[in-house]
């Protein structure tokens, strides 16, 4: 040993306890528990083998709390279900009892065994099998250093400002701590902005919401970037390096007093659909989308605006629409040709057509990602002819037409006309292979409801049908809700159209289809047909999921760390799911989501320090030929060639153990701790053992 080497300690003589679960009878009804429990007991280095009835409940945990503390075991193997589950749990058991918690493993007899099969005599055989490629592994188990912590930057990133993410900032906000909230409208408040009215109370939207986004645009702790995006994201728990690409607005925020007399002036005035008012109603290329937007600022569309797509607006043709301002602000004489008109009319002076986009760069703690939702294009389901016909509809266009804010004032005039009757179809997109959506979208059946409820209170008269295949209504007050409806007089009818045309000779339309009740066809003539569209990721998802390097579900929506444990946890420490990014669903478990995220950020932000994994990559210098190979295949961006000495080196605070080096180094180099080789052929030989090729 050289001079000043520290010598590591030796590992004891593995010394195992196995410790087998009932599950209650998930397990003991299709494996033999006993006979398992009495096989390990005969394997090399098991000293004991229990079984009971829960091992996860606090008697259960004991046992192994009390066997360690004895002296007994060194080494802890519980068969019962998912590692997912209750790993986590049981290494905290080995903690509390002075065990290092790399020391146990998890055989998983549940999921993998007792759940696959009513053959219990195949199940046991199979529990035995995985319970001895277990003790295999556990023999060359080595202890890892925990816990492994870094400092956290007391900040916080949420990326999407709807009803979620303005509860969770003004939660974190609340307490404290610094908060970046960043959407990509020009505006706060998402899809619920849009509503007029929220079942089941029938509370107004904009009533709601309202306050919260003033609180949001106000708080002194909550930097709300608006019009912006992200752009890059990199780092790990508790010090997380983004930047924001924040979209020139061409408006200053601080000087803009929303007064309106730059849209009223501009030469487009309300020549291009509003699409907060989901296209139908009209708005100019210098807009504020709706009047209690928050902030109150206009923006200008580059898209659509005279001086940004040909460099004049009108006959007024401009070298720098600065030298314009400037003029003006030093009260020089200016023409009406040396400006545009939405300039010439700006008293606060704050138009700038020669505004460039910027990045801006941040340092946080932690990171929630609240991109909610957007409708699934109803053109997916061609049979209902959106738009082909224009009295057919969208749920989302039908809530702008109800709104007191919409295009009509809230008067019901679909195209032009008060509707007489109308027909209410549910599960449009969703809850179906062919269009590539299988989930429910859980808000449809009742904002259908509502918004027959909402129809008939504008228009009494109006015979109103709703066309469903089932009716799902399994939150607070929502059967009662239902049934309100159902006494108004709203027709529910069992059976979904496969067909709408459109009648001869007239506007109106005619639903045809099946009812599954009684066995019989029918047809329905509607002056209104409103489409219940399913949702869907929001747009951008897909490089939102590169950025971050969060997964996917198979519905797209991002994956959470388990669905009903760790709802709004991810893979990657520090960086939070909530809302309808998470999946599909109503505002109240959007707020519970985002207050929960909140809670989980501050957790980190109060306590200052996070912890990281110690079961990750590992680079044996003397084997390493530094070809970068590893760096190639690495999802975080963890490995980084020291030029030095020409080996790779492995950040250990952005490593999550995921593999993928170690599967690709040539030379063997990148090995990961706690899933070392021997160990794995360990596992693989205990359960090849006897077998012939």
């Amino acid at each position: 040993m050289a001079i000043g080497e520290k010598e590591e300690p030796e590992e004891e003589e593995p010394r195992i306890g196995v410790y087998v679960c009932h599950c209650g009878i998930n397990i003991a009804k299709t494996v033999d528990v006993e006979k398992v429990r009495d096989y390990a007991a005969t394997l090399p280095n098991v000293v004991l083998a229990r079984d009971y009835i829960y091992m996860c409940s606090d008697p259960g945990q004991g046992l192994i709390k009390n066997d360690i503390k004895a002296g007994k075991i060194n080494r802890v193997i519980v068969a019962s279900c998912s590692p997912r589950m209750h790993e986590p749990t049981f290494r905290k058991t080995c903690v509390a009892a002075g065990l290092n918690p790399y020391y146990f493993e998890q055989a998983n007899i549940r999921e993998q065994c007792s759940w696959t099969s009513e053959d219990k005599e195949a199940n046991t055989s199979k529990a035995v099998d995985l319970v001895k490629s277990a003790v295999a592994r556990t023999n060359l188990l080595e202890s890892l250093e925990y816990p492994k912590e870094v400092d956290v930057v007391p900040e916080t990133l949420i990326i999407g400002a709807g009803i979620t993410g303005m509860y969770a900032a003004l939660d974190i906000a609340g307490g404290g701590y610094k908060v970046h909230l960043v959407d990509r409208n020009p505006y706060v408040g998402g899809h619920m902005a849009q509503l007029d009215k929220t079942f089941p109370t029938l509370d107004c939207s904009a009533c709601i919401i309202t306050p919260r986004m003033v609180d949001v645009g106000s708080h002194p702790n909550i930097d709300l970037m608006t019009y912006s995006e992200l752009a890059e994201v990199g780092g790990y728990i508790g010090n997380f390096d983004v930047k924001i690409k924040r979209k020139a607005r061409f408006v200053d925020e601080k000087l803009c007093t929303g007064c309106d007399l730059c849209a009223q002036a501009c030469r487009l005035h309300n020549r291009f659909p509003n699409e907060f008012d989901e296209g139908l109603g009209k708005r100019s290329p210098i807009y504020i989308a709706f009047p209690y937007a928050v902030p109150a600022v206009y923006t200008i569309d580059k898209d659509q605006c005279l001086m940004q797509t040909k460099g004049k607006c009108g006959k007024a043709t401009l070298v720098s629409t600065r030298e314009g301002i400037e003029k003006k602000g030093r009260g020089e004489e200016v023409t009406k040709n040396e400006v545009p008109p939405c300039v010439a009319a700006c008293g606060p002076n704050c138009i700038n057509h020669d505004a460039k986009d910027e990045i801006v760069e941040l340092k946080v703690g932690t990171i929630v990602v609240a991109t909610g939702y957007d409708i699934i294009d109803p053109k997916v389901s061609a049979e209902y002819k959106y738009g082909v016909y224009p009295n057919v509809i969208t749920g989302m266009e039908f809530e702008r037409y109800s709104s007191a804010s919409g295009p009509t004032l809230g008067e019901m005039e679909i195209n032009g006309k008060v509707p007489k009757d109308a027909v209410f179809i549910s599960c449009v997109g969703s809850r179906n292979k062919q269009t590539g959506y299988e989930y429910c979208s859980r808000v449809c059946c009742m904002y259908l409801a509502k918004q027959a409820h909402l129809l008939m209170d504008k228009v009494p008269d109006c015979n109103v049908s709703v066309l469903y295949q089932d009716v799902r209504a399994f939150g607070k007050g929502f059967e009662e809700f239902y049934d309100r409806v159902h006494k108004e007089g709203v027709h529910y009818r069992r059976g979904l159209p496969g067909e709408i045309y459109k009648k001869p000779g007239s506007d109106r339309v005619v639903v045809r289809g099946e009812d599954t009740m009684l066995g019989e066809p029918y047809e329905l003539e509607a002056d209104l047909v409103v489409l219940g569209v399913g949702l869907r990721p929001s747009d951008g998802v897909e490089e939102l999921v590169k950025l971050t390097k969060l997964s996917q579900s198979a519905d797209k929506f991002f994956l959470e760390a388990h669905p009903k444990l760790r709802p709004i946890d991810t893979a990657i420490d520090g960086m939070f799911i909530a809302g309808c990014a998470q999946g599909p669903k109503d505002i109240p478990d959007s707020v519970a989501q985002g207050k929960a995220a909140s809670s989980a950020c501050l957790m980190y932000l109060s306590a200052g320090k996070g912890e990281i994994e110690a079961a990750i990559s590992e680079i044996d210098e003397e084997l390493c030929t530094g070809c970068r190979q590893c760096e190639e295949v690495c999802p975080y961006t963890t490995l980084s060639l020291d030029e030095e000495k020409n080996v790779m080196t492995v950040n250990e605070a952005i490593c999550k153990g995921c593999g993928a080096c170690s599967a690709a180094c040539p030379s063997g180099a990148a090995s990961m701790k706690h899933y070392r080789d021997l160990q794995v052929y360990a596992q693989i030989g205990a359960l090849t053992e006897g077998l012939t090729s």
